[in-house]
């Protein structure tokens, strides 16, 4: 791309129209690979370690609140160019090499029966209902946790406590999808394997 180009695309503009258009790749990303590889066979990764894990029900408010970790720094990368150029090409990139996997190597697991009845356990099984278990490898719950990490750790404009506060964030989101018996171990790992390469192509 032409550097006039490119400073086209990356005007102020151009750059509000980032997060929407990352949220609606990662939607087709999703859904449709679902779609596509519904009829097909489903592999299960899931190993005696990943069964050790406990379900831990509260962990639950992590697993929901990282969307709002996400928007915050999506909309944050979107304000400056430099940092909107490298975030959102190795979103995009990121998310191709997902729809691939979701489409060439399905993916699902077993759940546990959820029986209690407080608040915690309710939201599990809503969980449970809203989100099928599918599309498991990589995780982008782990993807875009660790991409929003990478990207803080790496931009020298973010400040000291938001780049803790994003490794924290990240880290704590990839352990709620073992605790939450949403992803396995491999998935994790394939996440933030994905959002590390990524990051360092978009360079």
């Amino acid at each position: 791309m032409k550097p006039r180009k490119a400073s086209r695309l990356f005007s102020t503009r151009w750059r509000l129209l980032l997060p929407p258009a990352a949220l609606l790749w990662n939607q087709f990303v999703y859904w449709g690979g679902a779609a596509l590889a519904e009829t097909r066979h489903h592999y299960q990764f899931s190993t005696a370690l990943d069964r050790a894990i406990p379900l831990i029900p509260w962990t639950v408010c992590i697993y929901f609140g990282c969307y709002a970790f996400w928007a915050l720094h999506y909309c944050l990368c979107a304000a400056v160019p430099l940092r909107a150029r490298r975030f959102f090409t190795a979103d995009f990139i990121a998310k191709g090499v997902c729809f691939v996997f979701f489409v060439g190597l399905p993916t699902t697991m077993a759940r546990p029966d959820v029986q209690g009845l407080n608040v915690w356990e309710s939201l599990v099984r809503a969980l449970y209902i809203l989100d099928a278990p599918v599309n498991l490898f990589p995780s982008i719950h782990c993807l875009n946790s660790w991409l929003c990490w990478a990207s803080a750790r790496d931009i020298p404009a973010f400040s000291h406590g938001y780049k803790a506060f994003a490794l924290c964030a990240a880290v704590a989101v990839c352990v709620s999808t073992l605790t939450l018996r949403q992803h396995v171990l491999l998935d994790v790992a394939g996440g933030i394997l994905l959002a590390e390469v990524c990051w360092r192509l978009a360079k």
